[in-house]
């Protein structure tokens, strides 16, 4: 299979946004340990763009990740660093849509 791209959608309970991104951070070292990994972090709006752009808001942010594979995807989906981070989050989390695409 192909390349497997990421855009994960995660809005934080209000004010709550910055303590996720804290814990995501922490867990960034080891998924990029990971077999298949190519791309996995975090982005937030870019400030002083213009009135082209379309905001995420202050609670919002997006992962964006890309992996060699789907069953490489799947195994980082199980791993026990990312149970382990869903678990200190998961109380944090008002949403997450996690969008999973291949190139057109």
């Amino acid at each position: 299979m192909s390349l497997v791209h990421i855009v994960a959608v995660i809005t934080a309970h209000s004010g709550k946004r910055e303590e996720i991104l804290s814990a995501f951070k922490k867990n960034v070292p080891l998924v990029h340990q990971e077999d298949g990994c190519i791309e996995y972090g975090a982005v937030i709006d870019t400030e002083n763009v213009g009135p082209f752009q379309a905001k995420l808001g202050e609670d919002t942010f997006f992962v964006i990740e890309k992996w060699e594979s789907l069953d490489h995807l799947m195994a980082h989906a199980t791993s026990d660093h990312m149970k382990s981070y869903a678990a200190k989050t998961k109380d944090l989390i008002a949403n997450r849509q996690i969008h999973v695409l291949s190139a057109a």
